[in-house]
C-alpha cells in the first residue's frame, strides 16, 4: 500500500521537502511571533504539561522520561478546545492550513535525544515551525535518512517522517517547534484511498485511547488552573517535583501494571488520603496522582 501511495504523490518523496510546495507556509511563518507569545505563556506551566508517552502510547520506546512535553491543539479529528482557547492566535493560524491532521507544541528539554524511528504511515507529511530554537545552530537538529537540518525561529521545515529519523537538543535551553502533520498531496484514486485510511485511523482504539488520556489531562490541568486562580491561593503545597524516572516507574505507565502483580500503592498527598481519594498508581515520582503537589504520606 505504501509504495502505491507514493507512486501517486504530487510532491517529491525525498527526506526533506521544499516549502514552496505548500502554499500556506508563508502565512504561517508571518504569524510565528503571535504563536511564540502564546507558547511563552504555556511554558510558564511546563511541569504540568503531558509527556508525549503519556498521551501517545507507541512513543514509549523512543521517550521514557519527562523531557519531551506536548501541548496538543488537534489530532486526527480531535480538537482540544481548552488548549485552543488558551492559544487563540495559534488556533486561528492552524485553522487556515488545508488538510491538517495534527497540530501541537513539541517541547524538548536540554539534553533530550529522541531515538531513531520512523512514522507508521506515509500518507501524511510533517512540518515543523521553529518557535524557540536555542543556539548555537548545531546544538539541536534533526536527521532524516542521513540528511541533517537545523531549525530556525519563524521558519518552516518539511520532511517525510516515513524515513528513519531522530532529533536532539544538546543546548542548555528548551527547544520548541509547532509540529504539524498534513495530508500528502496525491493523485486520484490514491487521494481518496488515503483519506479513507486516515478516517479509519482516527476511529482506531489506539487513537481513542490517546483522546481519552488527553481529555483526562485537560480536566486535571483545568482543576489546577482553578485552584491557582482562587483568592489567596498560595500555589503548590510543596517544592518542585522530583524528575520523572524512565520506564514503568512513571505511574501513568505503571497504572496498568500494578493490578497484574497484585500490588496496591497508596502514596498520595495527605489531603487526598484523609479524603479517602486513593489511587492504585499513587507511587509517584511526580507528586500526588490526584494532580496536586501536596506532601506525600
Amino acid at each position: 500500500m505504501e509504495w502505491w501511495l507514493l507512486r501517486s504523490s504530487q510532491i517529491p518523496v525525498t527526506p526533506f521537502l521544499d516549502r514552496a510546495d505548500f502554499a500556506w507556509a508563508p502565512a504561517l511563518e508571518a504569524g510565528w511571533r503571535d504563536i511564540r507569545a502564546e507558547l511563552d505563556e504555556v511554558l510558564a506551566q511546563r511541569d504540568e504539561l503531558p509527556n508525549i508517552q503519556d498521551i501517545v502510547a507507541d512513543t514509549v520506546p523512543i521517550s521514557r522520561d519527562d523531557r519531551w512535553k506536548t501541548f496538543f491543539f488537534s489530532a486526527y479529528g480531535y480538537r482540544s478546545e481548552p488548549n485552543r482557547a488558551r492559544c487563540p492566535a495559534t488556533a486561528a493560524l492552524t485553522d487556515q492550513i488545508p488538510d491538517l491532521v495534527t497540530a501541537f507544541f513539541s517541547i524538548l528539554s536540554p539534553g533530550k535525544h529522541i531515538a531513531p524511528h520512523r512514522g507508521p504511515f506515509r500518507g501524511v507529511v510533517r512540518c515543523h515551525l521553529g518557535l524557540k530554537i536555542p543556539g548555537p545552530p548545531d546544538s539541536c537538529g534533526i536527521t532524516v535518512n542521513g540528511q541533517t537540518r537545523h531549525w530556525a525561529e519563524g521558519t518552516t521545515m518539511f520532511f517525510d517522517d516515513g524515513y528513519q529519523h531522530w532529533a536532539w537538543n544538546d543546548s542548555d535551553q528548551t527547544r520548541v517547534v509547532l509540529w504539524l502533520d498534513v495530508i500528502r498531496p496525491l493523485r486520484r484514486p490514491a487521494a481518496s484511498v488515503n483519506r479513507a485510511l486516515l478516517k479509519a485511523i482516527s476511529a482506531s482504539p489506539f487513537l481513542r485511547d490517546a483522546k481519552h488520556k488527553h481529555q483526562a489531562w485537560e480536566r486535571r490541568f483545568e482543576q489546577l488552573a482553578r485552584r491557582r486562580a482562587r483568592p489567596g491561593a498560595a500555589g503548590p503545597a510543596c517544592g518542585p517535583r522530583r524528575p520523572s524516572r524512565p520506564g514503568p516507574a512513571d505511574p501513568r505507565l505503571a497504572e496498568n501494571l500494578w493490578p497484574a502483580v497484585g500490588i496496591t500503592v497508596a502514596l498520595v498527598c495527605d489531603g487526598h488520603r484523609r479524603a479517602g481519594q486513593l489511587s492504585r498508581a499513587g507511587c509517584c515520582w511526580l507528586g500526588c496522582p490526584m494532580g496536586c503537589r501536596g506532601a506525600r504520606s
